[in-house]
């Protein structure tokens, strides 16, 4: 491990508090131009390191930027096996980690990037993910006998997870727009996006990535024009250790229910959280749009809809979108 990640998490564990040069160079067992290498990394990556003569240097207290050491610091034992790591930027998580899975790494491998150039959202969406304001995080799954038509259970778990993450760290109601798209004040402030690698001979998923990408601040220039309107934050401005402590709850959720699934308590807390029942909605497939009114949501978590003409139909996730 790096002089600078041994600092981290020293500095992790002991936010606010002041450490002389000496007394880290002690504690790593390396030399104080060592520690002064580190601080100046650490500070070119974006911390925010406080330096008081006499005292000697500290992380903020109110710094905010996603690290590997920030997160494992609110992990559950349910997380033991994710192995996060921190990328300044990526073009997509999501790709990065179907490499990674291509190349036979473990389940639990989690990549985060402080921001994309390529984030995706379902059907080839953008998903606009700038520096510094957003968590994009996907974590490679090898789930045991799951086929590709369950697949779909895991993005609805990580759904209810990712709502109840966001409800726990900042106090906001989070509901779902099916199948998907996690709302915080009327507004889109998450997305998830599940991809899967399955068998040809069995069926049977080979590993499974799930991307998730949470809007956790504001951009400092606003959301673009084209998303102003229904794009939104968890966050109103910054909060100390904010981003990390959503991202590691949103984990902590996630791997809960993955790890001892209890598919009536996750459907119930699902179907209480997706707004679109009652409602009337426009059903885009390729065949054109429909106007339906959403009877229900089927334990399968198909969505039930009726057309004008009288018509019902359950909806399969991935094969449409819905608009209100």
């Amino acid at each position: 491990m790096k002089t600078k990640e041994q600092l981290l998490i020293l500095f992790e564990n002991n936010k606010g508090c002041y450490f002389s040069g000496e007394e880290i160079a002690e504690a790593l067992s390396v030399s104080r131009t060592a520690v002064w290498k580190a601080v100046k990394t650490l500070r070119d990556d974006g911390y925010r390191i406080d330096a008081v003569p006499n005292r000697g240097y500290r992380l903020a207290e109110d710094s905010d930027i996603l690290s590997a050491q920030g997160i494992c610091r609110y992990l559950a034992p349910d997380c033991a096996m994710i192995r996060p790591e921190i990328f300044p930027v990526l073009d997509s998580t999501n790709r990065k980690v179907r490499e990674q899975a291509a190349a036979g790494e473990p389940e639990g491998y989690t990549a985060i990037a402080l921001q994309q150039t390529a984030g995706r959202g379902r059907r080839g969406h953008h998903f606009h993910s700038p520096a510094g304001t957003g968590i994009y995080m996907s974590l490679l799954l090898r789930p045991a006998d799951l086929s590709a038509q369950d697949a779909s259970r895991l993005t609805t778990t990580a759904a209810v997870a990712a709502c109840e993450a966001i409800e726990d760290v900042s106090g906001k109601e989070a509901l779902i727009k099916w199948v998907n798209d996690i709302f915080v004040n009327g507004k889109k402030a998450a997305g998830i996006l599940t991809e899967a690698s399955v068998s040809v001979e069995n069926g049977l998923l080979e590993y499974a990535v799930l991307g998730i990408g949470i809007n956790a601040l504001p951009p400092e220039d606003g959301f673009p024009d084209d998303i102003r309107d229904i794009a939104g934050a968890v966050f109103d401005g910054p909060v100390s250790d904010g981003k990390n402590r959503l991202a590691a709850e949103f984990l902590n959720r996630f791997m809960s229910y993955y790890h001892a699934p209890q598919d009536a308590v996750l459907y119930s807390r699902y179907r209480e959280r997706c707004f679109v029942i009652g409602r009337t909605v426009q059903v885009f497939s390729a065949n054109g749009s429909r106007t339906a009114k959403v009877l229900d949501l089927g334990d399968d978590f198909r969505l039930i809809v009726e057309y004008e003409n009288g018509e019902k139909e359950a909806l399969i996730s991935g094969e449409l979108s819905v608009k209100i």
